[in-house]
């Protein structure tokens, strides 16, 4: 049996970000039984339980603002180094999603090594531009990526801009990399348009299926709200902007308040948060459109649900979307003017302009993210 542990996501059950939804398919999607998974899980207290076949251990957090995110990565190691040291296993794994405790990687590689296992990670995008963190903590994240890239066995990249980025940037540690995006599925939500949780949901919020465009994402500047508020309040367009997003009226809401005025337009509708599965991906099959700001990531799990389940996607023109839409999707740059003209075209397509994009996006998905393949992939390097 070959131990898999997994840090450096929130945890499973997944709720929104790409690497909870990474690692929930990834467990659920699981084929090999020589495979153990231990996933670490961020939580008020420090227990286990099992899920989807995996083991699951909660690590207890002190809310230390930035900081938080660097204790939470270096105990789960910790937890796995216990772990392993308590339980030997064949050759065990340890993947670490996203850069954040490269000062002390050296350290517990030669740990993890002594032990007979490996260190694999994942960069994600690049952490160290995300409009969020100030100078110093953005200082921290670009060296700290640095260390974790000289250490690693593995660097695994979900894009390949990022693996290009990643051989260039660092290319004095030789690192060794492979590219494995992450997965979707285009199994239709199972839900008929009469279904009355989706219906109360069209209530609760004023929408009605066909006529809405869909935001689903994270509430955070990077991913350029203020310019899709922006373009979609100067749209000449009768049809609504749904946002789903763990939107709270925190500093950025205020900003964005003040500076768009996003409130006073009523085809704006904040949604909340929806977890469920099968009337979210519903919601997203009833889209006029999805907007995708999402600018310094890799491969963005929330854009492959987007084609695996919405017709036609608008997304930021930049090379990580260029990679995964193709030509299975519509592009959009920041210059002023530029998205709401798009809108304001999307929103006058035809059923057969629609169908037509709906057809290349599933067509993208099944060629190359279906989680089959995803998970295949993976499987062959954790057994390796």
């Amino acid at each position: 049996m070959r131990d898999i542990f997994i840090i450096g996501s929130k945890g499973i059950p997944a709720g929104y970000g790409g690497f909870e939804t990474f690692v929930e398919q990834l467990t659920r999607h699981r084929k090999s039984k020589r495979i153990r998974y231990h996933v670490a899980c961020m939580g008020d207290q420090n227990d286990e339980f099992e899920y989807q076949g995996s083991r699951c251990f909660r690590v207890k957090v002190p809310q230390i603002g930035p900081a938080k995110a660097v204790w939470y990565d270096l105990a789960a190691f910790l937890r796995c180094l216990h772990e392993i040291r308590r339980q030997p296993g064949e050759q065990p794994v340890v993947y670490v999603l996203a850069c954040r405790i490269g000062p002390f990687c050296g350290f517990l590689k030669r740990k993890l090594k002594k032990m007979g296992g490996r260190l694999l990670i994942n960069p994600d995008g690049h952490e160290w531009l995300r409009a969020k963190w100030n100078p110093a903590i953005r200082r921290y994240w670009k060296f700290s990526e640095r260390l974790m890239v000289k250490h690693a066995d593995l660097v695994i990249c979900d894009s390949k801009h990022m693996q290009r980025y990643i051989l260039e940037t660092y290319r004095r540690y030789q690192p060794k990399t492979d590219f494995i995006a992450y997965g979707a599925d285009i199994i239709q939500s199972g839900l008929s348009d009469q279904d009355e949780t989706l219906l109360a949901w069209y209530r609760n919020w004023k929408l009605e299926p066909k006529e809405y465009f869909l935001i689903v994402g994270r509430f955070v500047p990077e991913n350029n709200y203020e310019t899709m508020l922006r373009e979609f309040m100067d749209a000449k367009t009768e049809k609504k902007l749904a946002v789903i997003s763990n939107v709270e009226e925190n500093q950025f809401y205020q900003k964005l308040k003040e500076t768009t005025g996003f409130t006073q337009d009523q085809r704006i509708v904040f949604c909340g948060t929806v977890y469920e599965e099968a009337l979210l991906k519903k919601i997203r099959e009833n889209a006029c459109g999805y907007l995708h700001g999402h600018e310094v990531g890799g491969t963005n799990p929330s854009l492959l649900e987007a084609l695996g389940s919405t017709k036609v996607n608008l997304l930021l023109d930049v090379g990580f979307n260029r990679e995964v839409g193709m030509d299975a999707a519509l592009y959009w740059t920041k210059e002023p003017g530029n998205l709401s003209s798009l809108i304001e075209r999307v929103s006058e397509f035809d059923e057969e302009q629609r169908n037509a994009f709906g057809s290349r996006a599933k067509r993208r998905i099944l060629s190359d993210y279906s989680h089959t393949q995803i998970t295949a992939a993976y499987e062959k390097i954790f057994l390796e």
